[in-house]
C-alpha cells in the first residue's frame, strides 16, 4: 500500500495556516497534513475542525515553538523517527512587529528567529526526507519591499538587535523569506534535485488575528496599500495550491503573490545579501 504524501503546515491551528490546511485536506484524502503548532490543545481543536468539514481523517496535530531551535529539532527527528512519506513544507507561521522587544528561547530576536531562523532550520533538517517531488512553500509578504523602501542592515543587527533598532524588524524578516527561497533553490539545483521551492505572498490579511483586525491601521494607510488587502479565504486557497496544483510541480524560486507568479523587489535577489544570510544562518542555528 503507498504511503500518503504528507504536508507539514506550521501555524496551522489559525488563520491562513488553518485555511490552507482545509484547502489541501478537502482536496484528496491521499494527502496527510501534520499540523505543526505551539498550542497542541489548538492544534487538536484544528484537528476535529478539519475533519468535520473536509472528511479526510489524516490529520496529525504536533507541538512546534518556533521560538526555541530545540523544539524545532525535537519535532523534527519525530517527524523523521515516523518516517512519513514526506511530500511538502509550508513555512506559514509567523509574528508580527508586536514582538519588537522580545527574544527566542536562544536569545535571538523573536521576529527574525521565528520568521526566517526556525523554518530554515526546519526545513533544512527535513530536506533529506522529502520525497523527489517534494515542494516547499515559505509565506513572505510584499511588505519585503514596503511603500517607504528599505535597506538591508546585515544579518547580525536581525538576529542579536540593538535597543534603538525596531524600525521594518518585520518586512527585513519577510525579505530574509525571500533571501531564503532563492538561495535553497539554487543550491537544489546546483544539486540537480526536483524538490521545488516557492515564496507566497498572502497580502495584508486585515481579516485574520496576526494583525488584529482592520482597527490596527488607519484610513490613510489602508488606502495607500489597497493593491496589497487580500483575503484569508483567497489566499488560504491559493497557498493550497501550491501543495496541490500540478502547475507547481516545475516551478520554482519564484514569488507567487495570491496565485500569480509575479517579480519580488531588486533587492530580494541580491545575492551577496543572500550568501551572507545563508551563512550566517547555517552557524546560528549549527546545522
Amino acid at each position: 500500500m503507498e504511503k500518503l504524501k504528507t504536508i507539514i503546515v506550521t501555524g496551522a491551528n489559525s488563520g491562513l495556516g488553518l485555511l490552507c490546511s482545509k484547502n489541501i485536506a478537502r482536496s484528496s484524502s491521499d494527502f496527510q497534513i501534520i499540523l505543526a503548532c505551539r498550542d497542541l490543545k489548538k492544534a487538536e481543536q484544528a484537528k476535529e475542525e478539519i475533519i468535520k468539514e473536509t472528511g479526510n481523517h489524516n490529520i496529525i496535530p504536533m507541538e512546534l515553538n518556533l521560538s526555541s531551535l530545540k523544539s524545532v529539532r525535537e519535532f523534527a527527528e519525530s517527524v523523521i523517527e515516523k518516517q512519513f512519506s514526506l511530500y511538502g513544507i509550508v513555512c506559514n507561521a509567523g509574528v508580527s512587529s508586536s514582538n519588537n522587544d522580545t527574544l527566542t528561547e536562544e536569545g535571538f530576536d523573536t521576529i527574525f528567529g521565528v520568521n526566517h531562523l526556525a523554518h530554515f532550520l526546519l526545513v533544512n533538517t527535513l530536506l533529506p526526507q522529502m520525497n523527489e517531488d517534494g515542494k516547499i512553500a515559505v509565506v513572505s509578504s510584499d511588505m519585503h519591499n514596503p511603500p517607504q523602501g528599505i535597506t538591508w542592515p546585515g544579518v547580525e543587527i536581525l538576529a542579536h538587535p540593538t535597543e534603538d533598532f525596531k524600525e521594518n524588524k518585520y518586512c527585513l524578516s519577510k525579505l530574509c523569506n525571500l533571501y531564503f527561497t532563492y538561495e535553497l533553490a539554487r543550491k537544489l539545483e546546483h544539486e540537480k534535485s526536483h524538490i521545488t521551492i516557492n515564496a507566497f505572498n498572502p497580502g495584508l490579511m486585515t481579516d485574520t488575528n496576526f494583525f488584529q483586525g482592520r482597527g490596527t491601521f488607519s484610513a490613510d494607510f489602508l488606502e495607500s496599500v489597497a493593491d496589497r488587502i487580500g483575503s484569508s479565504e483567497q489566499s488560504g486557497k491559493a497557498l493550497s495550491e501550491m501543495m496541490t496544483d500540478s502547475r507547481y510541480d516545475q516551478l520554482t524560486a519564484r514569488f507567487i503573490d495570491r496565485g500569480n507568479d509575479v517579480p519580488s523587489s531588486e533587492l530580494s535577489h541580491d545575492l551577496k545579501n543572500a550568501k551572507e544570510l545563508w551563512d550566517a544562518s547555517v552557524e546560528y542555528t549549527k546545522s
